[in-house]
């Protein structure tokens, strides 16, 4: 016996060729063949086999957590920035840190994700406007340069300058502090946002088709997260440009997430509102509205600044851990993919526009 009859025995020797016969479909069949693959049987959303139309990008928790430490890493940085133009050391000395810390836990999780650290390297090989992940890898970079310099500058006085440097050394990293941490601040808002275009330039139905609205939910989801931790880590005498920021990222955020759930096409609404997805989104909704509300109104105390700034970066958190998850559930059911295909057709058939489909009849 040959290695393989043991998964298929050997037939018996076949009689005398017999003319062929019509078979299903009207395929010419002979006998004795059997169907190697099992024939499909289609409902009305039914995909191949079981099989998912659109497969889900194989993304785990890291990167959940790489875009929630995004948006805190860059909405800190801008709040540096401005908190050093008007003197407010403390909170700008915060903010730097939380900016560095950030961005440094959020790569690692990055490299985790992608399972050898050498695949980040390799991002940085080209340069591509025309790929949101060529032009993310760089954004993450430059920015996570300049806003560790800042923050070790920071990290120095801080310490009382303990930190084993030469005396050159240590002058110029001060020096670089100011540069370093504006540039930071101007790249902050393209980091903080660069992840809702990465999603949205995939094929996954949710993301594709809330594509124009998750850049606003997602920078103002970094200003809830960012203002939320200046609100934890700074006293409630620095802490007025972060109260500021809070009760607007949380007006803000509120808006975006109806507008991301209007532009959704029937039924993909229904991926934010049930199951895990729902549960999460619902949560971080009514997290901002007391979080924002808590630090407009109670922000001066540091007990309610503290709850309130931990309550915006849990939302900020379960805002970002949601939209993945209603982005996995519109592809694993068929009717997600097909059924808003087919109403953008009916209203491109509708409105005479019939040039750009197969099917253009009326």
């Amino acid at each position: 016996m040959a290695d393989f009859d043991a998964f298929r025995p050997p037939e018996a020797p076949r009689g005398p060729r017999r003319k062929d016969r019509k078979g299903p479909r009207g395929k010419k069949q002979r006998r004795g063949e059997e169907l190697m693959v099992p024939r499909a049987e289609f409902a009305q959303y039914d995909s191949y086999y079981g099989r998912p139309i659109v497969k889900f990008p194989p993304w785990e928790w890291p990167i959940g957590v790489y875009l929630f430490l995004g948006g805190v890493a860059g909405g800190s940085s801008l709040l540096a920035v401005g908190a050093g133009a008007t003197g407010n050391r403390e909170l700008q000395r915060n903010t730097r840190l939380t900016a560095a810390v950030a961005a440094a836990v959020g790569s690692g999780c990055l490299v985790l994700d992608l399972g050898r650290p050498e695949r980040l390297l390799n991002m940085f090989r080209v340069f591509k406007l025309s790929s949101p992940m060529s032009v993310g890898s760089w954004i993450l970079g430059s920015f996570s340069s300049a806003a560790v310099t800042a923050a070790a500058a920071e990290a120095d006085t801080l310490t009382g300058e303990r930190i084993p440097l030469p005396a050159p050394a240590r002058k110029a990293l001060h020096a670089l502090a100011t540069p370093m941490g504006v540039f930071s601040g101007l790249m902050g808002a393209p980091l903080a946002v660069y992840t809702a275009v990465l999603l949205g330039n995939t094929s996954v139905p949710m993301w594709q088709g809330a594509h124009k609205q998750l850049p606003s939910l997602f920078v103002s989801s970094a200003a809830c997260a960012s203002a939320g931790v200046a609100l934890v880590t700074t006293s409630t005498a620095n802490n007025g440009p972060a109260r500021v920021l809070a009760g607007a990222g949380a007006v803000a955020d509120v808006v975006a997430s109806k507008s991301v759930e209007r532009a959704l096409d029937d039924p993909l609404p229904e991926t934010m509102q049930e199951g895990k997805a729902g549960r999460m989104l619902k949560a971080a909704e009514a997290l901002v509205v007391a979080g924002g509300i808590g630090a407009v109104l109670g922000g001066k105390n540091r007990v309610i600044a503290g709850l309130s700034g931990a309550a915006l970066a849990t939302a900020s958190c379960l805002t970002r851990f949601g939209i993945i998850a209603a982005g996995k559930r519109s592809t694993e059911d068929p009717k997600y993919v097909v059924e808003p295909q087919r109403n953008r057709l009916r209203a491109r058939q509708e409105a005479g526009q019939v040039g750009d489909s197969i099917t253009t009849a009326r």
